[in-house]
């Protein structure tokens, strides 16, 4: 099963970074205040980047990589 890497960016400017199975459905609950308790607090937030990656583990560990980039770098794969 397919999985996305995603990057949506708050409204006070900062990136959240997370892995899903239904990118679409995802960004609704995360603007419902149902996802992350970090974007609870920072909302609306957009969609700025998508990834498609083969399977749930490789999404966790592309996950897991963006988050270590700095926030430039992090800005360089949707800019």
């Amino acid at each position: 099963m397919a999985c996305f890497c995603y990057i949506l960016e708050c409204a006070d400017g900062t990136l959240y970074t997370g892995w899903t199975v239904n990118i679409e459905k995802r960004l609704i609950q995360h603007n419902k205040g149902l996802g992350a308790r970090y974007t609870r607090m920072r909302l609306p937030v957009k969609l700025v980047y998508v990834e498609e990656q083969p399977d749930k583990k490789t999404a966790m560990k592309r996950e897991r990589a963006i988050k270590a980039l700095s926030r430039k770098k992090k800005m360089e794969l949707f800019m």
